[in-house]
């Protein structure tokens, strides 16, 4: 009974739909925005130009440094629950400037992740449809999979849920059967020159981690269903770290199959757009490959999805701090959905895309880029909350030694992919990127530099502009401050 009232009361409070989401809706949210498929069906050849034989070890890296990310997120997420996601942890522990800083960069890399799942889906979906004669533009592609995204997202989060938990699963399920195939057609042979890390440099696997970490970015997206997950101080803890051993164990052992698999075939993997229909071919069960295609297609859907519901969310509680304009914190009365934040964000995951589609940028090099780019921003979240979570546990007398073990060591895997993307002048280990990945962390710096002077003016014209985001993130935390069991 405790616990219905908390939930109504913090309902009333935003005016999003309460209660309504199951552990394994939660968890879809956050395995539609990381959305494993698209890795290993269509995105893997670029990590592996960046990373070679290391592929696998760039992913064993990214699993180990997420899941102490994860820890770290968990001390929040276990005392309080909001849809503020990251945002209003990092307040809490950090104060309202670091809160702000994680807030900007989690809208640019959920929105950006959107984008380039985007273009995933507009290109996927460009190849499937031109097998039967019908070639749509590029434009018209990325507007129909916004457009339905947005329509999800707007009506009803249960409903998007559903859809990305069926979608994800199915794909994923399929995807693992292929690759037992694949693997069962090489003779379940072993690939010592992935085993041994051939030709490869530590500079190429730190160089690979940043795309490593797009692969992985959105498992802390479950964060930003507070208001409406059952349960939230026990389904959204399981669903951060499920979701980061899951997808990673998936990543590693796919990962591991499609390079052997291209092996003797005289196609490069990196040259390849569709790596599992080509091998699926190869094994002789091509039509298993079409049915990976279409299920991949849905999963770039789904992580499309997944990214505007997070990325609105965000938005919608910053505008209720008096951050963004007053209107995208508003709910819709019936859909009890953040209606206009959605709507902003739908309209940005098209417009930019649409963009680059018509200064004639590749589709698949889009994904690259804006996938690049997200990768910053999820950066510079997961180390502020893992700077802010021993200082929070301090504050509230809960620190022990190991958390801050645990904070060090999260702080430290996540700036192998910083010095990876950064590069070292003259340094054989950690070569400066090539273009135009050497310029993207600068365009990232100079985003944060912008929001954070308009933040600072904001502040000067509104001195309680601090206060009232600080006590509104505490009042948050407080009502489930006295919960014993959850």
């Amino acid at each position: 009974m405790k616990v219905s009232k908390e939930i109504s009361s913090h309902q009333s409070i935003h005016g999003l739909r309460s209660n309504c989401l199951s552990f394994s809706e939660v968890l879809a949210q956050s395995f539609a925005v990381i959305a494993p498929t698209t890795i290993p069906a269509s995105n893997i050849g670029l990590i592996v130009a960046l990373s070679g034989n290391g592929t696998w070890l760039s992913f064993v890296i990214g699993l180990i440094g997420l899941l102490l990310v994860s820890l770290n997120i968990n001390q929040f997420a276990s005392r309080s629950a909001s849809p503020g996601s990251l945002y209003s942890y990092i307040t809490q522990g950090l104060g309202p400037t670091a809160g702000v800083i994680c807030g900007w960069s989690l809208v640019l890399a959920y929105l950006f992740t959107g984008m380039s799942v985007l273009c995933g889906f507009a290109n996927f979906s460009g190849m499937l449809i031109g097998h039967l004669g019908i070639h749509p533009s590029s434009i018209t592609l990325l507007a129909i999979g916004a457009g339905i995204s947005w329509y999800a997202a707007y009506k009803d989060i249960q409903l998007s849920a559903v859809a990305m938990l069926w979608l994800e699963g199915a794909s994923l399920v399929l995807i693992a059967i292929l690759c037992i195939i694949i693997w069962a057609h090489k003779g379940f042979a072993v690939d010592m020159s992935q085993i041994t890390l051939s030709g490869v440099t530590p500079g190429s696997v730190a160089t690979g981690l940043v795309l490593v970490m797009f692969g992985f970015s959105g498992f802390e997206s479950a964060t930003s269903l507070g208001d409406e997950a059952k349960k939230p101080l026990r389904t959204i803890p399981r669903a951060v770290m499920g979701s980061v051993i899951l997808a990673g164990l998936f990543f590693v052992s796919t990962t591991y199959i499609e390079i052997l698999g291209f092996q003797g075939t005289g196609i490069s993997i990196t040259d390849t757009e569709e790596p599992l229909g080509f091998l699926s071919r190869q094994a002789g069960v091509g039509f298993l490959g079409e049915l990976v295609a279409l299920g991949a297609l849905f999963s770039f859907f789904a992580c499309i999805l997944g990214s505007i519901n997070p990325a609105a969310r965000v938005a919608f509680l910053m505008a209720r701090h008096g951050l963004f304009h007053a209107s995208l914190g508003n709910a819709h009365a019936a859909n009890r959905t953040p209606h206009v934040a959605v709507t902003m964000c739908s309209l940005l995951t098209f417009f930019i895309p649409a963009m680059m589609s018509f200064f004639n940028i590749k589709l698949f090099e889009c994904m690259g880029y804006l996938g690049a780019i997200c990768s910053y921003g999820f950066l510079t979240v997961y180390i502020l909350i893992s700077v802010a979570a021993p200082v929070y546990l301090y504050k509230i007398r809960k620190l022990q030694p190991i958390d801050v073990v645990f904070a060090v060591l999260a702080v430290a895997f996540m700036m192998i992919p910083v010095l990876g993307s950064v590069g070292i002048p003259g340094s054989n280990l950690f070569p400066v990127p090539e273009a135009p990945y050497n310029t993207f962390p600068y365009l990232f710096l100079l985003y944060l530099f912008a929001t954070c002077s308009w933040f600072f003016i904001k502040k000067q014209r509104s001195p309680l502009l601090v206060a009232g985001i600080r006590q509104r993130v505490d009042d948050i935390h407080a009502r489930f401050a006295e919960r014993n069991n959850y």
